[in-house]
């Protein structure tokens, strides 16, 4: 009898455990003060760079990459590292759930390394290949010419990161390269260059000694890789769950996609509401409030991995009309945005270049700022001097932007790379 009762007594106690510890990790709480078991939310929160403080309502409570318990509530969370820029987060914690915050930080002192010497006139990215062409002219029949830079770690490395595709001298006609346009294949391994009078095909794999001459069929060319732009976008758009195909089709005006493709940076050509695909919502998805009744000519980033739409709103977050516009939000639409706004390699954050010619910042105001993909968070990581037309981002992070840190001696500036990661 004795032996019967002492193995209830042992189940007894393992049961109790056991529903105590999966209590305590589905996050109950014993409420000393109102003697009582409460639920509690959890905040996992990291940093790139890890080691940074977490503050919870302006309280020091913790460092990144750990867990931190916090009952049901509102909560603004910081978290800052010493030598770097802030996150910052309004949050709501909810009992038993799980919610996940990671802050990329940037260093409040980026670092300056040239990659060019050439003297550049022009520079033109291609966020779709991470390609950038470079324009060279500076009196140097050996050097001026159009060379490709490939926007890859090896943009950095100790060997030269340029590739000559095509010397000025090749071209049968004298022009000013500066005066010249150029675009990119739908695959990048071809660019169309036109000078004012002819317009030439040139490729970005190997050096042209000669080349070729494509004004009468330029148009053709042109309406081919047009072709081949909407192919290559309704095969992205294929991988989203039904109906936002057809959605963005009849109603995105696509400015371009994230580079692992999970989200759309996008202007709507109509009103129309945006229904929910995922239904019902994911659970510990990003609390930024969304929009989904999409409004003519305004700007949004489409999640797909959450079903979020966030608007993002160019007049408040980006000192970003010209003043000579007199009605900003009436012609907002009028604006390419692809023109002073890319992807951050992460898919987590866009790249803004304040100081092109469609930002009043140009008037006297240069920088490069970085927000969250939803519109939060806007931080600005670089304010030296750079030319305003020109910014692209390395696929590890880094910017580049053109130069000229030396004015009495360069008469053209160079392509330096911004460490800001």
């Amino acid at each position: 009898m004795k032996s019967l009762l002492s193995r209830i007594i042992i189940f007894s106690s393992f049961v109790l455990i056991l529903v105590a510890l999966i209590s305590y990790a589905r996050g109950y709480r014993i409420n000393f003060s109102k003697k009582t078991i409460t639920p509690t939310g959890i905040l996992v929160a990291s940093s790139y760079p890890d080691g940074a403080k977490i503050y919870i309502n302006n309280e020091l409570s913790g460092a990144t990459n750990s867990n931190l318990t916090l009952p049901p509530g509102k909560y603004q969370v910081e978290i800052k590292k010493d030598g770097y820029s802030s996150w910052k987060s309004n949050l709501i914690i909810k009992g038993e759930l799980v919610v996940k915050v990671d802050a990329l930080l940037f260093p409040q002192s980026p670092s300056l390394s040239p990659i060019t010497s050439l003297g550049v006139i022009k520079a033109q990215f291609s966020e779709i290949n991470n390609k950038t062409i470079i324009l060279s002219e500076n009196d140097d029949a050996e050097k001026d010419g159009i060379y490709l830079l490939e926007n890859t770690k090896r943009t950095l490395s100790i060997f030269n990161p340029l590739k000559l595709l095509v010397l000025k001298s090749s071209f049968l006609e004298d022009f000013d390269l500066k005066e010249s346009g150029l675009k990119f294949s739908p695959d990048g391994k071809q660019i169309s260059f036109t000078t004012p009078t002819t317009a030439y095909l040139i490729s970005t794999e190997e050096q042209t000694l000669q080349p070729f001459d494509i004004t009468n069929s330029k148009e053709t060319i042109d309406q081919a890789w047009v072709r081949d732009e909407e192919k290559n976008t309704q095969k992205i758009l294929e991988t989203f769950k039904d109906p936002l195909p057809k959605i963005a089709s009849d109603s995105f005006k696509i400015v371009s996609f994230s580079p692992d493709e999970s989200k759309i940076l996008y202007q709507a050509t109509k009103h129309t509401p945006l229904p929910l695909i995922i239904n019902p919502p994911l659970i510990g998805a990003n609390q930024t409030q969304e929009e989904r009744t999409l409004k003519k000519d305004s700007f949004y980033v489409y999640d797909k991995k959450e079903d979020k739409n966030y608007k993002i709103d160019l007049i408040n977050l980006i000192d970003l009309i010209p003043k000579q516009i007199p009605n900003p939000k009436s012609q907002l639409g009028q604006l390419e945005i692809g023109n002073f706004i890319i992807w951050y390699p992460d898919s987590r954050h866009l790249v803004i270049n304040e100081s092109s010619s469609f930002a009043k910042a140009s008037e006297g105001k240069k920088r490069v700022s970085i927000v969250d993909y939803d519109g939060e968070n806007k931080q600005a990581v670089y304010s030296g001097p750079f030319e305003q037309e020109f910014v692209a981002v390395t696929s590890d992070g880094k910017l580049l932007i053109l130069a000229n840190l030396n004015p009495q001696t360069n008469k053209l500036p160079d392509v330096y790379a911004v460490g800001i990661k």
